[in-house]
């Protein structure tokens, strides 16, 4: 579907670009890739990687400006939202920056597609705007509102918006686990809870996500795919078997479990082999067979969370991802 169309990616040159942009233009042949984002030294050293590549293309801005917002969507097909304030600490303590770019960005992205024509846009979400504790998931929640009511909101404009949810990605930067392995050779690592458990998504799963969600979307629904979790401590101890583990408890806003679907949402939720599908209630949208297709309607109370998960990763799978991606982790 992306072939000969042009696709933008907003926080493109964060880990999620890095992944997606390759795939994008090994599976297809698209007229161009767009990277939009307000770091430019981040765009100097990713346009390094697709030198002689006419089809991607570097903008600068930020979703909070919504001028260069609408500049930039100039002759765009498509939108990957994925800019985002996201380290939960730092929104805490910068409560207005996380709102202006998780929410006033989410709003600029909604007006300027539906005004630009755009056919189809998918955000990017957390498992931390499932049942939110800190403002980092109030904000994406929000957000999450913004894009699927913008169904609603584009009235006979065909542009259309889905959402897709994921945790923290295996190896991205400043996760667990490059963490974990920076300071292995200490000899202790700090553990927030023994109890804490995670999902564990990589890159490519959650760019396949996306792919799919542009292929499969009518509008509003948010994605969420099945993913194994793991125990924090199990993880620790297979990246550094000798250290020794020391409890610091939980920071500001931190969960012990993530969580990708609440409760509230079981009345809304299909299920589908390789994921989750929760409807828009709005416009009784929860209720069209076009979105619902083959998926199996859950039960009520049901909740998908990182320590009820039915799969769970084990030390072996874990420590061969980790082989196999050594000179990745961290580093984007």
């Amino acid at each position: 579907m992306f072939n000969n169309e042009s696709i933008l990616v907003t926080g493109g040159t964060g880990s999620f670009g890095h992944a997606f942009v390759p795939m994008l233009l090994t599976r297809f042949n698209p007229k161009k890739v767009i990277i939009f984002s307000r770091d430019e030294m981040k765009q100097w050293e990713m346009a390094k990687l697709f030198e002689g590549d006419s089809r991607v293309r570097f903008f600068i801005g930020d979703v909070r400006d919504r001028e260069r917002l609408y500049r930039a969507l100039d002759g765009v097909d498509y939108v990957v939202h994925a800019a985002a304030t996201k380290i939960v600490p730092t929104a805490e303590y910068n409560p207005f920056e996380c709102v202006k770019t998780n929410v006033i960005g989410a709003m600029n992205m909604v007006d300027a597609c539906i005004d630009k024509g755009i056919k189809k846009c998918v955000a990017l979400s957390t498992d931390k705007a499932s049942s939110p504790i800190n403002l980092y998931g109030a904000t994406k929640l929000t957000s999450d509102k913004l894009f699927v009511a913008g169904n609603h909101y584009a009235g006979n404009n065909n542009t259309r918006f889905s959402v897709v949810r994921y945790g923290n990605v295996m190896g991205s930067r400043g996760s667990v686990i490059p963490f974990f392995m920076s300071i292995k050779d200490k000899g202790v690592l700090p553990i927030t809870d023994e109890r804490m458990t995670r999902f564990m998504i990589s890159l490519e799963q959650g760019v396949e996500l996306v792919l799919h969600a542009f292929e499969d979307m009518e509008g509003g629904e948010i994605y969420v795919r099945k993913i194994p979790s793991m125990k924090v401590i199990d993880l620790a101890r297979v990246i550094a078997p000798d250290a020794r583990h020391e409890i610091v408890g939980i920071r500001p806003g931190e969960k012990i479990h993530e969580q990708m679907i609440g409760a509230e949402d079981s009345y809304f939720t299909y299920e589908y082999p390789e994921y989750f599908k929760i409807l828009p209630k709005i416009n009784n949208w929860d209720k069209c067979t076009n979105r619902i297709k083959d998926g199996v309607k859950v039960s009520e109370g049901f909740v998908y969370s990182s320590d009820n998960n039915a799969v769970w990763m084990k030390d072996d799978e874990l420590r061969a991802w980790i082989n196999a991606n050594r000179e990745k982790i961290g580093a984007i």
